[in-house]
């Protein structure tokens, strides 16, 4: 296929998965929630800047990351050197976190916590849970009780993290994982699961980035206990007014140079390990250098768009949305609007496509691309009511979290290995550039007009949209496993004496 049909497909699904917002905050602009020209013109040069940084960046994934981390993966499983499988995955978890643009983000919030600190204990913590997550896939550990330890200790640690700091650290879980890791980590399993002969082999292929989670959470609660940055998370002030076309013109000029260098410095440490990695042990052809080359290239541009697009247009458009909406005479208007939104701006993650195309691709269709971003859109919708009650209500973030992990991870025990690893990778994908663009200045916002405290009430929203479809994903992994069994039955009643090996519990065949 040609690079332009490429492009045009590309661009098809980038419509599909952003014209929903576009529509549904014009039609609030226009009839209950009106907010200023210069806030919409900001809002559609934006999107527009989306669109065209989710076609390059898909395509550019597809190209170059995708590849890479297959590439890495299997080369590095075919070594069989324990020694360099656990230096290089815990080299490339440390160097990729790095590479995430939206963890300088994290940092800027953070004051009290110096930024290369924090950066550098994320970027450790996600190395860690790498390394602990290849050497489940290399000795087929089950996920589910490696999930539960490290949540009990995730949730033993809350307790003891000061209060105005404990939706910022889990939020830290869902934030690192963004465009940049998730395509890169991804692939990276699937290369080591390609080497693996048993039948478990693709199940283990997931799992990466839900480990990988955990790493950024522990590490930031620490920084927390140890620095007791109580009351000193600062809040971008998101709302802006231009007075013309020009200045609107400057605001998005200055800022996408900033963007330039901030991607440049985050795929320059992906690019220089991998061409090290070429020379020493990939050794690719020419031919399929420039390929992935011209893959990266891409990613950049789309990179570039995306993230100037959310942040300089979209950020401002949530934080007025919310503060409108929340100080209407009724603020609960805004939990079912709030749903409404959720339900589609998942499908507008960069990542969430990287993830559901995988995913088709491993199951050979057995879990569909579209099942798949159905149930994230309604666990994202149903996060996003939740999140805006405890905006409106001021609940702790841990009266939702801990009910909710303990469903996810009892669910775990009951369902298919593949739909377990699948929901808990969800999670992080889930929680992208788009929430922390959109969302969480439309939690803030909304927490403005109502009094509240935005540090413990509006953040947390990620850690929200991370939790959710690990429930939504193991229930349709649930329904499957109970249809199958009835098949099961149904042949077993008219062919008694058929032999039932063939029907061996297998989470691929079930499905």
């Amino acid at each position: 296929m040609g690079i332009k049909k490429k492009l045009k497909e590309k661009w098809q699904e980038a419509l599909q998965a952003v014209f929903p917002i576009i529509v549904i905050v014009l039609i609030l602009c226009f009839t209950i929630a009106p907010v200023s020209p210069s806030v919409l013109l900001c809002f559609l040069i934006g999107a527009v800047m989306i669109l065209v940084g989710m076609m390059f960046f898909t395509l550019g994934a597809e190209m170059s990351m995708t590849p890479m981390g297959e590439r890495v993966g299997s080369c590095l499983t075919k070594s069989r050197n324990l020694g360099l499988i656990i230096f290089i995955a815990f080299l490339l978890g440390f160097i990729v976190t790095i590479s995430e643009p939206d963890l300088q983000v994290l940092a800027n919030q953070v004051p009290a916590v110096p930024n290369m600190v924090l950066i550098l204990s994320v970027a450790g913590g996600v190395g860690a849970f790498l390394v602990l997550a290849l050497l489940r896939m290399l000795f087929a550990i089950p996920l589910p009780p490696l999930l539960l330890l490290f949540y009990a200790a995730v949730f033993v640690l809350a307790f003891f993290v000061p209060a105005d700091f404990l939706s910022i650290a889990f939020d830290s879980g869902g934030v690192t994982t963004g465009p940049m890791t998730v395509p890169f980590i991804m692939a990276l399993g699937v290369g080591v699961s390609s080497i693996r002969s048993d039948r478990h082999a693709a199940d283990d292929s997931f799992g990466l980035v839900a480990l990988c989670s955990v790493g950024p959470i522990l590490a930031v609660m620490i920084l927390g206990m140890i620095y007791n940055p109580q009351d000193q998370v600062l809040v971008e002030e998101a709302a802006l007014e231009v007075e013309n076309s020009r200045q609107l013109g400057i605001l998005f000029a200055t800022e996408i140079p900033t963007y330039l260098k901030e991607i440049s410095l985050s795929l320059l440490p992906i690019f220089l390990f991998f061409m090290i990695f070429q020379v020493l042990m990939l050794k690719l052809s020419k031919r399929k250098m420039i390929k992935i080359l011209v893959g990266l290239a891409y990613t950049y541009i789309g990179l570039v768009l995306f993230l100037t697009g959310a942040n300089v247009g979209f950020m401002p458009a949530g934080n007025y949305l919310g503060q409108v909406l929340a100080g209407n005479r009724h603020p609960e208007i805004i939990l079912p609007i709030a749903m409404l939104i959720g339900y589609f701006i998942v499908k507008a993650e960069p990542a969430v496509y990287v993830l559901n195309k995988q995913v088709e691709e491993i199951t050979d269709g057995a879990i569909s691309a579209k099942a798949m971003g159905t149930g994230l859109s309604i666990g994202v919708s149903f996060s996003l009511g939740l999140a805006m009650i405890r905006v409106l209500t001021g609940i702790s973030i841990l009266w939702f979290l801990i009910p909710g992990y303990a469903v996810a991870l009892g669910i775990s025990f009951f369902v298919p290995k593949i739909y377990t690893a699948i929901a808990f990778d969800s999670g992080g994908v889930a929680s992208g550039p788009m929430t922390a663009a959109f969302l969480l200045p439309l939690a803030q916002g909304a927490c403005i007009a109502v009094g509240g405290n935005i540090i413990t009430d509006a953040f947390g929203v990620v850690a929200m949209v991370a939790m959710t479809p690990l429930i939504t994903i193991q229930v349709m992994g649930l329904a499957s496993k109970i249809a199958g069994n009835r098949r099961k039955q149904a042949i077993g009643a008219e062919l008694p004496a058929m032999s039932f090996d063939l029907l061996e519990e297998d989470a691929i065949i079930e499905l």
